[in-house]
């Protein structure tokens, strides 16, 4: 079995580890490579799958939408959302499927992040999509750069759900990040940080981001990106393969290469 993910950048990314770790605990013989890719070398990787040169893929950043795009049937949360992640090949048919939001739903239970109170959601792109459907029963609100993008985003995938400028706190809510400030340590504005009861990183870098820092010190409950990136390869990997391999054997995995790559990444010493 073929598999592949597909962004630009990629080269950080942890989903080799993650499923090369799934098809050893499966006893399943496949590859999972990245490969950084354009618009066109996206839609290369689609007729790779159609001709069966692959099985699947995964779409990260920053091609899901022109994914869901190039899809020849949706499934139905990719449907609303307008962004795919997953492509698994049906006959001659390639269904575009988005296992963010399950994985929001798995990874906010592992990290027993509160399940009633209100929700702040940051962002406005296809993350903050997957976000917003799988906790769409909450008390919602959404802040982005972009005021108007936000506006837009829920009218596309018809979730309920107010909209505060961009740094306004909604005090009491778990903090959704559903952009990529942090991964390279950026701070989150203060005020959003203080005024959180949780908080839920869905992108990551090389190690804990500023804001999850900050909540644990407070000793407010988080989910780190990681979480939510193993969350949502399980479900792939389910799609693809029918199987569900042991959580925690992946995590483990999955941690041991970020560890690998963080003490590569060290400046050699004199």
């Amino acid at each position: 079995m073929r598999l592949v993910v597909l962004g630009d950048p990629v080269e950080h990314s942890l989903s080799p580890a993650i499923h090369q770790a799934a098809f050893q605990a499966e006893g399943i013989a496949g590859s999972y490579t990245a490969r950084r890719v354009d618009a066109a070398g996206l839609e290369q990787a689609f007729d790779e799958i159609r001709r069966g040169d692959l099985d699947g893929a995964n779409v990260t950043m920053p091609h899901k939408h022109l994914a869901a795009e190039l899809c020849d049937v949706l499934a139905p949360e990719a449907a609303r959302t307008g962004a795919v992640n997953t492509l698994v090949r049906v006959g001659s048919s390639i269904v575009g499927h988005n296992t963010d939001v399950a994985g929001v739903t798995t990874a906010w239970w592992w990290a027993s992040l509160p399940t009633d109170g209100p929700v702040l959601v940051l962002g406005a792109g296809g993350a903050a999509a997957a976000a917003l459907v799988a906790l769409e029963q909450r008390a919602l609100t959404l802040s982005a750069r972009s005021q108007r993008r936000a506006a837009a985003l829920l009218e596309l995938i018809g979730v309920a759900a107010g909209v505060v400028a961009w740094g306004e706190a909604v005090h009491g809510a778990v903090v959704v990040n559903a952009t990529p400030v942090g991964m390279h340590g950026e701070p989150a504005d203060a005020e959003v940080v203080a005024g959180a009861s949780g908080w839920f990183e869905m992108a990551y870098g090389s190690g804990s981001t500023p804001a999850v820092t900050a909540c644990r010190d407070r000793g407010i409950p988080v989910s780190e990106g990681p979480d939510m990136l193993l969350a949502q390869a399980l479900e792939a990997f389910r799609l693809w393969t029918g199987r569900s391999p042991d959580a925690a054997t992946l995590r483990a995995a999955m941690m041991a290469a970020a560890s690998h790559r963080r003490e590569n990444a060290k400046p050699a010493h004199a």
